[in-house]
């Protein structure tokens, strides 16, 4: 890659990421635009992976909303992207938990990482 290109893509790091990983429960505050208006609206749920690097890094999120799953992919270095808040850490095996999906409810649960 272009010494350019790694420069650019440097400068648009963010200083401080939050240390989470999948399986945790995070609060994701988003900005959204409506009109010419902009508010922060939070998103709550469980990751279910990480994927990329460097400024392309994102990170899916899912969640139940009136018994519907609903899953949103952020940017971890967007400025769209207020803060993540971790809620509680999860205890997991695996990288990607896609078999979530399939599940509802107490069974889509995560068991938590008591130190």
């Amino acid at each position: 890659m272009s010494d350019i290109i790694k420069e650019i893509e440097a400068e648009q790091l963010k200083a401080e990421v939050p240390a989470f990983n999948v399986g945790d429960t995070v609060k994701v505050y988003g900005k959204i635009k409506e009109g010419n208006r902009e508010r922060v609206q939070v998103f709550e749920g469980t990751v279910l992976k990480m994927q990329g690097g460097s400024n392309r890094a994102t990170f899916t999120v899912r969640k139940s909303s009136n018994g519907v799953g609903v899953e949103k992919t952020w940017p971890l270095h967007s400025p769209n992207v207020e803060k993540v808040e971790i809620v509680r850490k999860g205890k997991v095996r695996r990288a990607k938990l896609t078999y979530l999906r399939d599940r509802i409810g107490k069974k889509a649960k995560v068991k938590e990482l008591v130190k």
